[in-house]
């Protein structure tokens, strides 16, 4: 690839990647576990998102194809670890299509969230059997609506005549385990922070850039996302927030600028729409990489033989998320995709972890703090995505010890 990308390009690829359809719905199951502590969980996700990123980045410099930590856990860690890290990615990614057509919903039609999300699925699915992609022209579109409704949702709180300090103050009980538990369902709005890592072939001067432009995208994202948080808990209190699965929507309707809720309806749908078609073609070319490499599902590794997508484990994976938007609400869709992607940067940092300093190892308190702060969060995060993520675990695990036999 022809290495075009400087820091500023780094950066605002970072930033599209992470600035979409989390911050829209990420804030009520955040609230109902910390209050106003979400703040606080906000800065934990975003430095466990750096030590990830950092880490991911070094991996990816070491070994430039496809297949992100799956590749780099079979070369580091072995078959075992690659297929935890394999099946945690897209049990993970599912969950969040899952939650991004739930936002769509609540967004669109509070009162009909669930067929609004399966249509949407639905819709999506059958674009990519068609083989559309989302293109970088479509990303860009996004960022500029979502940071336009964030934009509003900030105006709506200062200008608006609802902020109110009083409504900072903790919640009568909350502890560190609360913050913790946001920190691990805020860790979905920064999704797609490791876009940056992936770029060490078409970026100038990656060893130093790629670090720089990663911590840069971050910090910037969580200003924005620190400015809205503040805005909305001044606006309608963590018990707002928590009370409704489109809290931005309702910090805009508290006040005088009601009017422009549509602008942050738009906002919320379109960065979800573009969220979930990007989840949808994303997870069902995981799956083609993981299939080719066992026998019993090397059927969803077909490509169609005019357009050359997967269109098996497209329709497989839309199957799939019907069935999660079917049976989970918004904060067990948030809970259980990032049980799974947490669990998919703590074998990236293991991973990480026995690189040699000549292999271009990170300073190793990054990937400690990385794998620490991944376990941590995903330990604490609600007790249902808990056990159906160790129940993931476990699957994956017999999976690996049945093929060994074999």
């Amino acid at each position: 690839m022809v290495r075009r990308l400087g820091l500023r390009d780094a950066v605002v690829v970072g930033m599209s990647a992470m600035i979409g359809a989390g911050i829209f719905s990420a804030f009520a199951p955040a609230a109902a576990a910390a209050g106003s502590g979400l703040l606080i969980g906000l800065a934990i996700a975003a430095v466990v998102a750096y030590c990830n990123a950092t880490s991911s980045a070094r991996l990816a410099a070491r070994y430039p194809t496809s297949g992100g930590t799956y590749v780099y856990a079979r070369h580091r860690l072995g078959e075992l670890w690659a297929g935890q890290a394999g099946w945690a990615f897209i049990v993970g990614k599912t969950a969040s299509c899952a939650a991004m057509a739930l936002t769509v919903g609540s967004y669109v039609a509070p009162g009909h969230a669930r067929p609004v999300a399966v249509l949407a699925v639905v819709a999506l699915t059958a674009l990519g059997w068609a083989g559309v992609q989302r293109s970088t022209q479509l990303s860009t579109v996004i960022v500029v609506v979502s940071l336009a409704a964030l934009a509003v949702v900030v105006l709506a709180s200062f200008r608006g005549g609802t902020a109110d300090p009083t409504n900072l103050q903790p919640f009568p009980g909350s502890d560190a385990v609360g913050i913790l538990q946001s920190a691990g369902l805020l860790f979905f709005a920064f999704a797609g922070y490791a876009r940056v890592a992936t770029l060490g072939e078409e970026v100038r001067d990656p060893t130093r850039t790629i670090p720089r432009a990663i911590s840069i995208a971050l910090l910037v994202v969580l200003v924005v996302y620190g400015v809205v948080g503040l805005s909305a808990l001044l606006a309608i209190g963590a018990h707002g927030l928590a009370a409704t699965p489109a809290p931005l929507q309702a910090v805009v309707e508290a006040g005088s600028w009601a009017a422009w809720s549509p602008a942050v309806q738009v906002g919320a749908a379109t960065a979800s729409l573009g969220a979930l078609l990007a989840l949808l073609l994303g997870v069902s070319r995981t799956v083609v990489a993981v299939a080719r490499d066992r026998p019993p599902i090397a059927r969803l590794a077909r490509l169609h033989a005019r357009t050359r997508t997967p269109r098996t484990a497209e329709v497989t994976i839309g199957i799939v998320v019907v069935a999660l938007v079917s049976t989970l609400d918004l904060r067990g869709a948030i809970g259980f995709s990032s049980f799974g992607v947490l669990v998919y940067y703590a074998i990236a940092n293991a991973s990480a972890l026995t690189l040699s300093r000549d292999e271009g190892r990170p300073p190793r308190l990054i990937p400690v703090v990385g794998l620490v702060g991944c376990l941590v969060l995903a330990c604490t995060l609600p007790l249902g995505a808990v056990l159906a993520g160790l129940v993931v675990v476990l699957l994956a695990t017999l999976e690996w010890a049945v093929g060994r036999r074999r």
